[in-house]
């Protein structure tokens, strides 16, 4: 997903201050609470069914006059949209524990957190989306967009996920996708929160190794008593990604073998876990410190994937 800093739209009618819903387009069908900072949104657009690649994001946007979990809006002289880009997630499966392929979904789901507000920079979308309830309406953009999807995974590749928190959020709608598809090679989505009340859809994942062989699915945290607390008989420390990859403990838990020619890395979630290169004062290229997944994986072999130059490492701009 792209920069998720909520951006702000003049709005495009002039009449939005004395019909300030005049642009929503869209209805909540259900919020799910996977707790007070956490939750699942299930939009329905009035147009009907919105298409995206399973990878793709799309623009969910409220008014600046609407309240927030933070406290009543303050009186605005200019109404206007206040958007934000989230990806697309998917429920995964349906009431009767059956996998349910994106496309067949007739909602979009989205996978979202709640920012705390900033004294000098207090978040504009996501304290107003944790006020809606269902029948509740809202914009949503009338495309989707994105290049991180699954258009160069081969049947029989292997497939890595790799996310932190609500990064994972596209990484659900491309593993029912793949499962959907009858994908040949193995299958290995893991994640790192702060807390096991983080894993919004642990329960599917959960269901979904028992159903599938070649899935398997990996929940690490970094803030619960075994991560911090050294006299805890199941202590592990902090569990981050990428010194996961870096020891080989991924490996070992996943049973699989990172293998450059047959395996594709989707990473999305915390830049410092990402750890894209960037250009230093002389214009070269480097990479931060500490070292994030990018570098790791180049290390055993693996190729960014960017525009004109086709790689396995696929990175999401999350934040």
């Amino acid at each position: 997903m792209p920069q998720p800093t909520a951006t702000s739209a003049p709005s495009a009618t002039p009449h939005a201050a004395a019909h300030p819903t005049a642009q929503y387009n869209a209805v909540v069908s259900d919020v799910h609470q996977c707790h007070s900072h956490l939750r699942i949104l299930r939009v329905l657009p009035d147009r009907g069914p919105l298409r995206f690649e399973p990878g793709q994001y799309g623009v969910l946007g409220l008014g600046n006059w609407e309240p927030s979990v933070c406290g009543s809006a303050p009186p605005v002289s200019v109404p206007r949209l206040i958007k934000r880009a989230y990806s697309f997630s998917s429920p995964l499966l349906d009431e009767s524990e059956r996998l349910v392929r994106p496309a067949d979904c007739p909602w979009l789901e989205f996978y979202i957190t709640l920012v705390e507000p900033l004294p000098d920079h207090p978040p504009g979308l996501t304290p107003r989306l944790f006020r809606l309830v269902a029948g509740d309406r809202l914009f949503v953009g009338e495309r989707a967009h994105g290049r991180y999807t699954l258009a160069r995974v081969r049947p029989v590749d292997a497939v890595v996920f790799a996310a932190t928190g609500t990064g994972e959020a596209p990484h659900n709608a491309m593993v029912a996708e793949l499962l959907a598809r009858g994908h040949q090679g193995p299958i290995v989505s893991v994640t790192t929160v702060r807390y096991r009340r983080d894993l919004g859809y642990l329960h599917a994942h959960r269901r979904l190794e028992a159903a599938y062989k070649q899935y398997r699915y990996l929940a690490l945290t970094t803030r619960e008593p075994e991560n911090l607390n050294p006299g805890v008989p199941a202590y592990v420390g902090k569990r981050h990604l990428q010194d996961l990859f870096a020891s080989g403990d991924f490996e070992r838990m996943a049973g699989l073998k990172l293998d450059p020619g047959t395996t594709h890395v989707f990473l999305c979630g915390n830049p410092a876990m990402v750890g894209l290169p960037r250009r230093d004062a002389e214009g070269k290229w480097a990479f931060p410190q500490p070292r994030g997944m990018v570098e790791v994986l180049t290390e055993r072999g693996f190729q960014l994937d960017q525009p004109g130059q086709p790689g396995n490492i696929h990175v999401e701009s999350y934040w």
